[in-house]
């Protein structure tokens, strides 16, 4: 008998997705759609937009206070939204 080279179904996606240049954009969409639960609800509903530029993630918020509180908390919630995803897509978060 000869060994065949299976692969998943997910494998295979990926890397035609990456082949084509598509998975970063796919992982940013994931991140930026996982702010509501990463951050918490509380913080999502004083959130007004959330993007990605240059490995940034620019959160605009209503609350002055609550971008002090996050801006402390900047690191944290980069290596939570990353591990969200499961890779390095930002480096840092600005509050705006």
């Amino acid at each position: 008998m000869f060994k065949r080279d299976v692969k998943s179904i997910n494998e295979l996606i990926l890397r035609n997705l990456r082949v084509h240049g598509l998975e970063t954009p796919l992982l940013q969409k994931r991140l930026v759609e996982a702010w509501p639960e990463v951050a918490g609800e509380a913080v999502a509903r004083y959130t007004t937009d959330v993007r990605i530029y240059n490995q940034t993630l620019f959160v605009r918020l209503r609350v002055p206070a609550l971008r002090a509180d996050l801006s402390m908390r900047r690191q944290e919630l980069v290596q939570r939204l990353n591990a969200h995803v499961g890779a390095q897509i930002i480096s840092d978060v600005r509050f705006g």
